[in-house]
Order: structure tokens, then C-alpha cells, then sequence
């Protein structure tokens, strides 16, 4: 069995629900709240294709190119953990999709919302690490998933709510949710790193 609470943090850092609300509010602002319901709507559903679709066969994807998956879990972790410092250091994830978004005029769900917003180059990497073949069985890579699923969820419920947690928190606040965030991430990435090595140097002998 897994540990719910463990994964559930590390989807909860690499999505960051509360940083993608003001990216929500920033892509919602000229509609009416109907449509600002199936845009958030359409918005999980594309994340949570996303995100399955490396739960189901990223780690075959990776395989096929020879990869080994502790080759990929170092640098998925050294990956995981430049986007940590990003988010700790450098403009937080709402500061820095706000600014795409008004960079590109873009008002659809697909860009920034649904990637890399919530489906985020992080995700997707946890999505590969979180479900290894050779470690978890089918049933503990469902369980993850439904994790997964369930972080989404949250993410979903947030943007609805998005109106009233801006007011509450304000941009300022979630993007010192996103640093923290992005401090638990790294120390996630740290894991990552020393489990590949350790894998690796286990192939080795």
C-alpha cells in the first residue's frame, strides 16, 4: 500500500492547486460565471488526460528509449528540483503564467490553465517516479492515481471557488504558498536524486 499522505503532498506541491487560482482569475476575467465553470471544467479534464496518459505509459515510453528509469529519476529529480528553486527564488507560479498570459492574449483553458498550470512539467515527472513498474504493482499505481485525481479535484474545487480565495488571500498570498511549495518540492527532488543514485550503483554491482 502506499503512502497516501506522502503522494498526496508531492501532487499537491508539483500541481500547487492554490497557485493556480489566480491564474484561473486571470484567464476568467472577461466571462460570465457559467462559462468560467466549464472552462475550469474543461481545464481539469485535459490536466487529468495529461497526467494519466504518463501514469500509463510514460515509464513504457522511457523503456523503449533505453532509458533506465534510475537514469530518469535522477535527472527527473534534478529537474523537479531547478523548478523548486524557480518557485522559491524566481517569480512564483502565478506571477510568472499571469505574465504569459498576458504576453500571448491567450483566454482558453488549454494554455495556461490546463498545461502547464496544473499539468505541470513537475506532474508529469512525479506521474512517471510515483508509478514504477518494478516497484509498485498495478493496484498501488491505481491507488497513486486516484491520488493524482483527487489533488485534481482539489485544484477543480479551488477554481470555483476562486472569487472569494482571491479576495481572502489575494495574489500575494498564494504566491507564498507557491514557495513553500516549492521548499517541500525540493526536498522531494533531493529524494529522487539519491534513490536514482542508490538504484543505480545497485545495477552496478
Amino acid at each position: 500500500m502506499i503512502d497516501y499522505l506522502a503522494v498526496f503532498i508531492t501532487f499537491f506541491a508539483v500541481i500547487d492547486p492554490i497557485g493556480t487560482v489566480p491564474v484561473f482569475v486571470a484567464v476568467t476575467a472577461a466571462y460570465d460565471q457559467k462559462t468560467k465553470r466549464r472552462i475550469a471544467l474543461l481545464a481539469t479534464i485535459v490536466a487529468a488526460c495529461v497526467l494519466l496518459f504518463f501514469v500509463a505509459i510514460g515509464e513504457i515510453i522511457l523503456r523503449s528509449l533505453s532509458i533506465p528509469l534510475s537514469a530518469f529519476q535522477i535527472s527527473g529529480g534534478i529537474v523537479l528540483f531547478l523548478f523548486s528553486l524557480n518557485m522559491i527564488f524566481g517569480d512564483s507560479k502565478p506571477e510568472e503564467e499571469i505574465k504569459s498570459l498576458k504576453d500571448n492574449h491567450t483566454d482558453t483553458a488549454i494554455f495556461p490553465l490546463a498545461v502547464p498550470s496544473i499539468a505541470s512539467p513537475g506532474a508529469m515527472l512525479a506521474a512517471v517516479l510515483l508509478t514504477e513498474n518494478a516497484i509498485f504493482s498495478i493496484t498501488e499505481q491505481a491507488q497513486t492515481a486516484l491520488v493524482m485525481l483527487s489533488v485534481l479535484l482539489v485544484t477543480y474545487v479551488l477554481m470555483l471557488l476562486s472569487g472569494y480565495i482571491t479576495k481572502i488571500i489575494g495574489t500575494s498570498g498564494a504566491s507564498i504558498v507557491s514557495r513553500v511549495m516549492g521548499l517541500i518540492l525540493s526536498a522531494v527532488a533531493t529524494t529522487n536524486i539519491l534513490n536514482g543514485f542508490s538504484e543505480y550503483y545497485q545495477l552496478l554491482q
